[in-house]
């Protein structure tokens, strides 16, 4: 296995009296899909708040390439290589496909908020744009506003967004969320593509793609990780299939 392009180590948040993610401790590796399961309210979004610096952790350390990056602004751990995705689909309705993916490759150079120069200009950007909706599966919905896509396809633009950045790690947070069979599929697909290349964490409730995908299980429970590894340790251990799975049988179907 390859060193962990990201890890963090006892990871803890606290709001006020409650402790939304306790002593978390787990890494990412480019080429796996690291799948954090877990009930509603088990601590998985706010895991990827902290890891992406939309919240501050209270104490524990976040690892990039061995650099600390707890503290850092959501900004700078972009920049840094961190792409993330939201439960609720954050895309540019009124604007074109393209256009979506060109403002976040022009995200990423020194010339983003020159207003006054044409963006049609910038062969570099225009180039980064398209292949991150190429390799998002959009290429051929290039030219359409992005509010007229179905609400699978709106999923995979934000993530041909997240892929214009350049990142080497990719957060998704309940990618699948609301998407019918066939578009889960397409998005299970592209997910797997997209491992090669990147170091992935993905939160998901959807059984099926979670073990279609999952190169190793986090569950959380209460904030806490009950049990981390392999899909086949997670499937037959009595604690998960206790506190989340509910049971043998749906962990077999």
């Amino acid at each position: 296995m390859s060193e962990a392009i990201l890890r963090t180590e006892g990871l803890t948040k606290r709001f006020g009296g409650l402790v939304a993610v306790s002593d978390v401790s787990l890494d990412l590796h480019v080429g796996e899909v690291h799948v954090v399961i877990g009930p509603n309210g088990a601590g998985k979004s706010t895991l990827t708040n902290l890891l992406s610096g939309d919240l501050p952790a209270t104490s524990g350390r976040v690892m990039l390439d061995g650099r600390d990056i707890a503290g850092l602004s959501s900004d700078q751990i972009s920049r840094m290589g961190v792409g993330r995705s939201y439960q609720k689909t954050n895309i540019f309705l009124p604007f074109t496909v393209f256009e979506n993916a060109r403002l976040a490759a022009q995200s990423r150079t020194p010339y983003a908020l020159r207003v006054f120069s044409g963006a049609e200009q910038y062969e570099a950007i225009n180039a980064l744009a398209s292949s991150a909706l190429e390799s998002a599966g959009l290429a051929h919905r290039a030219q359409r506003v992005a509010a007229t896509l179905s609400h699978g396809e709106q999923r995979q633009l934000e993530i041909a967004m997240c892929l214009a950045t350049q990142p080497r790690v990719l957060l998704l947070d309940e990618p699948l969320a609301g998407m019918g069979p066939h578009e889960s599929q397409r998005m299970v697909e592209l997910i797997g593509k997209l491992r090669s290349d990147h170091a992935i964490m993905l939160i998901e409730h959807d059984m099926d793609a979670v073990f279609a995908l999952a190169n190793r299980l986090t569950v959380m429970v209460n904030g806490e990780v009950l049990e981390t590894g392999s899909p086949e340790q997670v499937r037959s251990s009595p604690a998960v299939q206790a506190a989340y799975l509910g049971g043998e049988e749906l962990l077999h179907e």
